[in-house]
């Protein structure tokens, strides 16, 4: 199976929508075929207890049982000596097994909850996520053009989805971070013409700037008043970049008069070792500007060390949160207020067992937060957060040499 959308790059390239990982990069998926199509599965779900403030330290945590979860179905056949049809689909069950108000975590704003914002809480995925086609044709062996539809889909904007990087993947909690860099991962309507030269992608995407709205079954709207570019390059086996910015249409519900323009920057790095381990690291950089208001920034640094049935992952997070996303206007550090967020969070999961293709795994997680201290009557000076979880995900696909 080649790359989505280049018949002449590996398929481990492959990120959400049409990003690039390092092709280095693990990959987690059931594969099968048919005389000309190629078909994989793949797919991650946690069955967990989240508690947020460990101490009650402050009054804005919460606790919940529940299951993250997705799943994602792609195929692709040639067409033609040099063409290529991909589609993929991404459904998660989340509206039900974690609840349409989302699931508890500190200093996480975006989207609505009964036509209130979601504060200290992470929403969750549509249960159509994405539903996308796409062809390919390669000018030459150095060189494709392609065209991406979805709806929902993904633009170009940002470095690959939090849920689909390997630095990422074992971690069943939302970067704080998600709508300074990817939240446009489920946007309803999309529009993506790239072109690739060598290890250099260009592309530009029209689209939806409105995120999900509070039905989590439908299908919105299709707007296309938004728009992206990005820039990528995979310099070697172990690398990703990508620069890319967009404007965003009135992306908030709560917020219908505030458009935003959002730039990132990300490198990712995937190297694998013997005895069947790999070290993922991803650093990225975003910032939305809205008009007369201060630039709110957010770096991630995240990474996952696996070796055989181990991985130990981590993260860290600085945040800047306005007065307004955190419900705070009414105090006396006014509107436009920033309240600087930082987080750390360690965690570790071993293999239990496996069933055929897909392992079952038993992990835990950490996180320590120290947000800025005019927060502290609200959250605590360094509120602490734990969670506990059974995982099940494919086993991880082996490459020839290895």
């Amino acid at each position: 199976m080649s790359h989505a959308f280049s018949k002449n790059l590996p398929m481990t390239r492959n990120g959400s929508g049409t990003a690039w990982l390092p092709d280095s990069s693990p990959m987690y998926a059931y594969m099968f075929h048919t005389p000309k199509w190629m078909y994989m599965i793949h797919g991650n779900v946690f069955l967990r207890y989240n508690k947020q403030d460990l101490f009650n330290a402050g009054s804005r945590g919460d606790n919940k049982f529940d299951m993250p979860n997705m799943w994602m179905f792609m195929g692709q056949r040639n067409v033609g000596k040099n063409g290529l049809f991909h589609f993929s689909s991404m459904l998660s069950l989340e509206p039900i097994t974690v609840g349409e108000s989302g699931y508890p975590l500190l200093f996480q704003t975006g989207e609505t909850y009964n036509g209130q914002p979601l504060i200290d809480r992470q929403h969750p995925h549509d249960l159509f996520s994405e539903l996308s086609v796409s062809y390919s044709h390669a000018l030459s062996s150095k060189s494709d053009l392609f065209l991406y539809l979805g709806y929902p889909g993904e633009p170009a904007l940002g470095p690959v989805a939090f849920v689909h990087r390997p630095s990422g993947f074992f971690n069943p909690d939302a970067p704080l971070t998600h709508h300074w860099v990817d939240a446009t991962h489920i946007t309803f309507g999309v529009a993506t013409l790239g072109y690739r030269y060598g290890n250099w992608k260009i592309e530009g995407s029209s689209f939806t700037g409105r995120e999900p709205d509070e039905n989590r079954y439908n299908f919105d709207k299709p707007r296309f008043d938004s728009w992206s570019g990005r820039l990528s390059y995979n310099p070697t086996t172990n690398w990703a970049f990508q620069f890319s910015h967009g404007f965003l249409k009135q992306p908030e519900p709560a917020h219908p008069d505030e458009d935003v323009n959002r730039t990132t920057f990300s490198a990712q790095y995937s190297k694998k070792h013997r005895n069947n381990s790999s070290t993922n690291l991803t650093a990225l950089w975003g910032m939305n500007k809205t008009k007369d208001h201060d630039a709110e920034n957010g770096i991630l640094l995240e990474g996952s060390y696996i070796i055989n049935r181990t991985v130990v992952y981590g993260k860290y997070e600085w945040v800047q949160k306005s007065a307004e996303e955190l419900a705070l206007e009414d105090g006396d550090w006014g509107h436009d207020a920033i309240f600087p967020v930082q987080a750390i969070t360690a965690g570790a999961s071993y293999d239990l067992f496996k069933i055929g293709s897909t392992n079952i795994a038993i992990g835990g997680q950490l996180s320590v937060y120290r947000p800025d201290t005019r927060l502290s009557t609200l959250y605590g000076n360094t509120p602490l957060a734990g969670q506990i979880y059974l995982r099940l995900y494919p086993a991880r696909i082996q490459s020839p040499s290895e």
